[in-house]
């Protein structure tokens, strides 16, 4: 076995218009997005690229054990298959609000909500947030390499906002890769993995809940302020932990559960499942990301191969609040066999089990099971040599040195230094000065970032959608992560492709294939070589 799967992962940015604060959230995503579309469209000289998101295969309301919830009784934020769209009453009722930005914005035909990246990857708003949705990658290693590819791409986009700021008469805008603002509101970072159909869900939860209640120790952003509108004083290792309140459930945004149920494959159905992890943080250090994408992936091996270890914790969401509360990670919370363990021995008990299962590994593997174990030993005995490759232990640091110099963990500086901490901004953000300062380490290059940021992954599907989009940004009509339509500008007919396996259609599999004139010869080409 190996640690490589297919791997994918969406980030909610945290949004805000300093000089606007009252500004409607949806309405300064959708510039977002927007002006990355228009970017996207200068740079191939395209004069169209309204390719619209495809949204037959989107099943958001239907849960891994068959069932399918009602519309009516869906929270608003599940119904992911709708396409988001503005209206003229949303523009004018935003325009007449303190901020009154949008006041000669009133056709919302002229806004983007949702953009398909030549990397593979969609950008668009969801809710009140600009979401990255990474294209699928076959490795933790790229997983972490194109999510670092959509904090380039916000932070350019923000760039542009800012430099053509008078001419456009719009307000500057931040984004922060983060989970919270501390008011109560809480928004996502989550993992995709592809996963075998024959494996029955109850083992896979099972044998996870103890995993995700625990994994945050490694991977954890850092959060100032314990509760979920940071009620009390303090700091803690996860900025998600909070807001978690049952085991499992198909909501994720509202009764957040630690495992999500839904039943969205965007691959083949009867052979795949795409496990749908809504509980870690938006993290930026790459190593936190390597070991975030590269235990799961592990503890995935172990669970499809029935060699996971037998844990179950008595209250697994207690756990998980108490776990991130606990600064010294010597907190024992009881199991239900009567004893106890602490978070690094419950993860210590699986990355024994990954050692002894992954016999002989790549690697790949390799590298996950070295970093997992060194990381386990230095949270036991040296906490802040850990300060240069995880995104809690380095925030902490920060922090911790003017807490010894007397300031209270009530003073809004400390809160300031964790917001400043999540800036995408190179010249802003407090992550990017540790890197610049040699203090964090990075797994990638500025320039290999900025590669994946315009070129996709070239070993699984989303190469061939990106390599589309960027080629013929003016023939496609609608893409999915499963789905590509076309039709050349001289044809009426329209031509579909299908792609229900995500490890097919590679540039080594489809690049002889590259050198028709048109997107629709193309797909007609790989439609008949599947027959």
């Amino acid at each position: 076995m190996s640690v490589q799967r297919i791997i994918g992962a969406e980030t909610e940015y945290g949004i805000i218009a300093p000089t606007h604060p009252h500004a409607n959230p949806t309405m300064l995503s959708a510039e977002v997005v927007d002006t990355y579309n228009k970017l996207f469209r200068r740079e191939l000289s395209a004069q169209n690229s309204s390719t619209i998101w495809e949204y037959d295969s989107e099943t958001p309301l239907q849960d891994a054990y068959g069932n399918t919830q009602e519309e009516q009784h869906a929270h608003p934020s599940q119904l992911t298959h709708q396409s988001a769209v503005l209206t003229s009453e949303d523009i004018a009722a935003e325009a007449l609000l303190e901020s009154g930005i949008y006041a000669e914005r009133l056709d919302p035909d002229a806004v983007t909500m949702n953009a398909i990246l030549p990397n593979g990857a969609r950008l668009y708003v969801d809710h009140a947030h600009p979401e990255y949705s990474s294209p699928e990658t076959s490795s933790p290693r790229d997983a972490v390499l194109w999510d670092a590819a959509g904090d380039y791409l916000a932070a350019r986009t923000i760039q542009n906002l800012e430099e053509t700021a008078e001419e456009t008469k719009l307000p500057k805008l931040q984004l922060y890769k983060n989970n919270t603002d501390s008011k109560g509101q809480s928004y996502g970072s989550h993992e995709n993995y592809l996963v075998r159909r024959d494996i029955d869900f109850d083992e896979l939860s099972e044998a996870l809940l103890p995993f995700f209640a625990t994994r945050q120790i490694m991977t954890g952003a850092g959060r100032v302020g314990i509760g979920t509108t940071s009620e009390k004083p303090g700091y803690q290792i996860s900025q998600r932990a909070d807001f978690f309140e049952r085991t499992i459930g198909l909501e994720t945004t509202i009764r957040r559960p630690m495992i999500n149920t839904r039943d969205e494959p965007h691959a083949d159905s009867d052979k795949y499942r795409r496990l749908h992890v809504i509980i870690g943080d938006a993290n930026l250090s790459h190593y936190s990301n390597l070991l975030k994408f590269g235990t799961t992936s592990l503890v995935l091996n172990l669970i499809e191969n029935h060699q996971a270890p037998q844990i179950a914790l008595a209250d697994p969401v207690k756990a998980m609040h108490t776990f991130s509360h606990d600064l010294t990670l010597k907190q024992q919370l009881p199991l239900t066999n009567g004893t106890s363990l602490t978070a690094i021995e419950i993860q210590r008990l699986y990355l024994e089990a990954a050692q002894k299962y992954e016999q002989n590994p790549d690697s790949h593997t390799q590298e996950i099971l070295e970093l997992w174990d060194k990381t386990l030993t230095l949270l036991e005995t040296d906490l802040f040599a850990l300060a240069d490759t995880l995104d809690w232990v380095a925030k902490y640091q920060l922090i911790h040195q003017y807490v010894q110099k007397g300031v209270n963990w009530d003073n809004p500086k400390l809160q300031a230094i964790d917001l400043q901490y999540a800036d995408i901004r190179p010249h802003k953000g407090l992550y990017h000065k540790l890197v610049q300062l040699g203090r964090m380490k990075t797994l990638f290059t500025q320039e290999q970032i900025a590669f994946a940021s315009h070129y996709p992954p070239e070993d699984t599907r989303a190469y061939l959608r990106g390599t589309m989009i960027r080629r013929w940004p003016e023939e496609i009509l609608s893409a999915n992560w499963d789905t590509i339509v076309a039709r050349s500008p001289w044809d009426t007919v329209v031509h579909r492709l299908r792609l229900d396996e995500p490890k097919a259609y590679t540039k080594k599999s489809v690049e002889h294939l590259l050198n028709v004139d048109n997107a629709s010869t193309l797909i007609d080409q790989l439609n008949h070589e599947g027959e």
